[in-house]
């Protein structure tokens, strides 16, 4: 549930980044319509893409931290938890048979 929540969430934010191709398309316009050396269009596409890789990360760890939210409230136990009472249970299993 955790995982897919939160690919659900990288998959929307994944659709805002700009790609190498559409970066060197948006500089090629900005260079056209704004006059722009090709040099100011590819630092202006390098920023945008950085505030985008900024703003993906926060999304991340907010989202991350909702589901975390979401699973105490529930009561849902961690996969190590789970794994460590199963193996106490085969050991009270084991030390019980013998």
């Amino acid at each position: 549930m955790l995982e897919l929540l939160e690919k659900a969430v990288m998959t929307a934010i994944g659709t805002v980044a700009i790609t190498q191709k559409k970066g060197e398309e948006l500089v090629a316009e900005l260079k056209d319509k704004f006059k722009m050396s090709e040099d100011e269009g590819k630092n202006f596409v390098e920023r945008i893409q950085s505030i985008a890789k900024d703003s993906r990360e926060k999304v991340q760890q907010m989202a991350e931290i909702e589901v975390q939210k979401v699973v105490d409230r529930l009561g849902l136990v961690t996969r190590e938890e789970y794994d460590r009472l199963v193996k106490r249970v085969q050991d009270l299993e084991s030390r019980n048979s013998d």
